[in-house]
């Protein structure tokens, strides 16, 4: 866990005196909507369906367990009683007073958060693997990375305004569990022929209205010079992005017109002019970044807890969950596990008060006061021992986070839509809710195997839909809300953008047409193990399409 040098904090308590001047300020009238509007974006606070919506921070999805406390006293003090993790390992509250924003900012401040350029035309929140640290097919750690991407974007004077906003995800591992290939920036880790430490830069990448995978346009660059050529991306960016049309105002756009070959060309020609400048990195400036994470005080421990697998073979229940939600640990004898936030008849991603209480004491319980938050909206234990983990999980059922649907269907994406966005042009939580009431069966969706499915209630994209295997679009039809739907989508090394199937459907149609997609797809699969997306890219859409709108007709 990050923690807070004295520059730190009082970059962000100065942050909150100054936006509580300008909050007073406009609500006596001294400041218009115009003027006011680009403020409360640069601290993370929009104006939504109902009322304010502020977007908190949570840096490349690490918390404390002293930090979910104090959400958990926000949701309750200053909301309704709950919080909203997003796909940019964020936290949303939905119903702040404006007036009470302020005070929500000094409370973060004080266990050192805060909702800086969680929202504008700048580079918003670095977001990274969830696993980072522990994962055993790690290259190297992307945490202190991460930290200095956060600290070279946070205020850049020349990227404060930049033509649209901008995403950087970071991987540290073989297997790319940050969704790079869809950042504007994505950072791969990688090693040289020598060993030599360096960074794979992707760019260009993105969903919402253009939805494209990055191109590589740096094979190794050496780690040194990591700030310097993410300088020179942004200085290109910002010097030749579309400032007349925010549709074609993002990177993406710029590195399709261009080429990717000639985007290449223009960073290279800028960075000739800052490679071993003053951004350079120095040895010395990464190891006290590295010097302010705390690491856990692992115990030594067997490879294997033969306790641990005697549970499984005994309870039901508990395999099925360690099958899905505990993932491989790096150190002997630890194990990192998913707390899943599904469970059918809950908004995806939504956490009460009264949970976040509960989680953390079991953080400090089980896995040395930390947690992370995924992209997936669940959250993430890093270090447990593989001999708690039996406890654990009779602690996390009650709660109702510990549903085995991880990498199933159940597991849906989902972005809060038009209940609570005013850009949304459909509802997204019912149409989740009807489809995980459809499929509830555990059974059947480990029978179904490996399937992503992905809403979002407009083309931002905020659930992530095209790469869902299955994805689901609300549009607006006539001032009526439909649904399109998209296929073969995917993330990771091999990502893709899924494809439309045809015509939109109908909000009570929705999960019909799951249905029919799945039963289409056992039909096809050669055996159980073939996955969906796999069967969607080797046999086609028309398959699928001809199963689909059989229905309607």
């Amino acid at each position: 866990m990050y923690l807070y040098d004295e520059i730190d904090q009082r970059f962000v308590d100065e942050r909150v005196r100054q936006f509580r001047d300008q909050t007073r300020r406009f609500l006596d009238g001294r400041l218009g909507e115009d003027e006011f509007r680009p403020l409360r974006l640069q601290n993370g606070l929009y104006v939504q369906k109902h009322a304010p919506m502020l977007r908190v921070a949570i840096p490349y999805g690490m918390l404390s367990s002293r930090q979910l406390r104090k959400l958990a006293q926000i949701a309750r003090e200053f909301d309704r009683g709950y919080g909203h993790f997003t796909t940019r390992q964020n936290i949303q509250f939905n119903w702040p007073s404006l007036a009470d924003v302020p005070d929500i900012l000094a409370e973060l401040a004080g266990v050192q958060m805060h909702a800086i350029q969680t929202s504008g035309n700048c580079v918003r929140n670095v977001t990274s693997d969830p696993f980072a640290g522990v994962a055993p097919d790690e290259v190297v750690d992307p945490l202190v990375w991460s930290e200095l991407i956060r600290q070279w974007s946070t205020f850049h004077p020349e990227f404060a305004f930049l033509p649209r906003k901008f995403k950087i995800a970071v991987s540290g591992s073989d297997q790319d569990r940050a969704a790079t290939l869809v950042h504007d920036i994505g950072v791969l880790a990688v090693r040289d022929v020598d060993g030599e430490t360096g960074f794979r830069i992707l760019v260009g990448g993105g969903l919402g209205r253009t939805p494209m995978v990055g191109h590589v346009i740096r094979e190794f660059l050496p780690w040194r010079h990591l700030l310097t050529y993410l300088d020179a991306i942004l200085r290109v960016y910002n010097r030749f992005g579309r400032r007349d049309n925010k549709y074609k105002a993002r990177i993406k756009i710029l590195v399709k017109e261009r080429t990717p070959a000639g985007f290449a060309r223009a960073v290279e020609d800028e960075w000739a002019h800052l490679a071993d400048g003053a951004g350079t990195l120095p040895r010395e400036e990464v190891a006290r970044v590295a010097a302010r994470f705390t690491r856990p005080a692992y115990l030594r421990l067997a490879v294997r807890d033969d306790a641990f697998e005697q549970r499984r073979l005994s309870v039901k229940a508990f395999d099925r969950w360690a099958g899905r939600c505990v993932h491989a640990h790096k150190v002997p004898g630890y194990a990192a596990v998913t707390l899943t936030l599904k469970k059918t008849g809950v908004p995806p991603g939504d956490v009460t008060a009264d949970q976040m209480d509960a989680i953390s004491a079991l953080a400090d319980r089980f896995a040395f006061g930390e947690l992370r938050v995924t992209h997936e909206q669940n959250l993430v234990f890093a270090d447990v021992a593989q001999r708690d983990l039996f406890e654990l999980w009779n602690n996390l059922v009650p709660l109702g986070l510990a549903t085995p649907n991880l990498g199933l269907l159940g597991n849906v994406i989902c972005c809060p839509g038009g209940d609570f966005c005013a850009l949304a042009n459909a509802v997204s939580i019912p149409v989740a809710a009807a489809i995980q009431q459809r499929f509830d069966d555990l059974d059947y969706q480990h029978d179904i195997g490996e399937l992503d499915l992905n809403i979002s209630g407009c083309i931002n994209a905020c659930g992530h839909h095209h790469v869902g295997h299955i994805g689901i679009l609300g549009v607006d039809k006539a001032g009526e809300e439909w649904y399109q739907v998209t296929i073969g989508g995917r993330q990771g090394n091999d990502a893709a953008i899924g494809r439309i199937i045809g015509p939109s459907f109908a909000r009570h149609e929705v999960p019909d047409v799951v249905a029919k997609l799945i039963g289409r797809y056992v039909e096809l699969r050669d055996d159980p193990a073939e996955r969906f997306v796999d069967v969607v890219h080797r046999v086609g859409l028309d398959a699928f399409r001809e199963a689909v709108y059989a229905l309607a007709d």
